[in-house]
């Protein structure tokens, strides 16, 4: 299990992060979201060791990742996949981390098979794409076979198969009772990977719950409706304060309003309805909802020459 105690970090007069209270548990995938600049990957260097709190604590398994003798055999983590030399192969890069760490050889090549490079294990590093990066990192992550598994961005770079793969092996090694904690800008994989969901915005906590309650936490509930009178329907919803946008001739998505108030206008106006489906909030506009307004840097909007407006 993760700890975070009151963690902050400053940097001058900057808080990067601020009185950080949480815990990241163990059996189930931990998203970690916000916009740019939120403190994410502060919070991981902070985990890990490689930054030091302001004001405090991060534990790992009760410990704070410096008082480790053997990290990799607790901790795995992929903070940066170019973090390697690019004249060592794959196999070397494992190697030096296996015996660094007394983890018997044989695990390279266990790790390798898993995350498919066994093929290219004796490349230099540096003719990797970002995506064999990836993966490499993830393998190094894994070779200590550790309880507690941290990840930024692990998908980055990866072909649809390949973030296809990463989510089954991140909630596999949830399923073995680990703890799994993972950044990511892609909401539709924290949607589909994600058990819990940790949000941050301008080093604060925003949100800490499972990812079905920020989900329903959204107000943006729409409601598909079609029908062959659509047009009348929709300039009666509008009056009633609902937000209407047309989609084909016969469709409405309509924000505002219920099915159940929608479904008896109709029948009040005698219009024929044809679908009334509710349509879920996605993470992401949930999330946006959310972060609104802890977002720093927000381009404006652009017209066709490329102008704000």
């Amino acid at each position: 299990m993760i700890s975070l105690r009151g963690l902050t970090k400053r940097y001058g007069a900057a808080t990067a992060v601020d009185d950080l209270t949480l815990d990241v548990r163990p059996g189930r995938v931990t998203g970690f979201l916000g916009p740019n600049g939120a403190g994410k990957s502060t919070t991981m260097r902070m985990i890990l060791g490689l930054d030091r709190p302001t004001r405090g604590s991060a534990l790992v398994n009760g410990r704070p990742y410096a008082a480790l003798r053997h990290p990799l055999r607790e901790v795995g983590a992929l903070l940066d996949a170019r973090a390697v030399h690019p004249g060592l192969t794959a196999r070397t890069h494992l190697t030096a981390l296996a015996r660094s760490n007394g983890l018997p050889v044989s695990r390279v090549a266990e790790v390798l098979e898993t995350v498919g490079l066994t093929e290219v294990a004796d490349r230099r590093t540096g003719s990797f794409s970002l995506g064999m990066g990836q993966r490499l990192g993830i393998a190094a992550a894994l070779l200590g076979d550790p309880a507690v598994l941290l990840f930024d961005e692990p998908v980055n770079g990866l072909d649809p198969d390949g973030v296809r793969w990463v989510r089954r092996l991140m909630r596999s090694l949830a399923a073995e009772g680990r703890t799994v904690f993972v950044s990511s800008h892609l909401m539709s994989e924290m949607q589909a990977t994600a058990d819990q969901l940790v949000v941050l915005g301008r080093g604060r906590l925003i949100a800490d719950a499972p990812v079905a309650e920020v989900v329903a936490a959204g107000s943006g509930h729409a409601v598909r409706v079609r029908s062959p009178q659509a047009s009348l329907l929709g300039g009666r919803l509008a009056a009633e304060g609902a937000l209407v946008e047309q989609g084909t001739a016969d469709e409405l998505l309509v924000t505002g309003l219920s099915a159940e108030r929608i479904g008896g206008l109709a029948h009040r106006e005698g219009v024929v309805l044809h679908e009334l489906s509710p349509q879920p909030v996605s993470l992401e506009e949930a999330y946006l909802e959310l972060t609104a307004s802890s977002i720093e840097y927000s381009a404006a909007t652009a017209d066709r020459n490329g102008t704000g407006v």
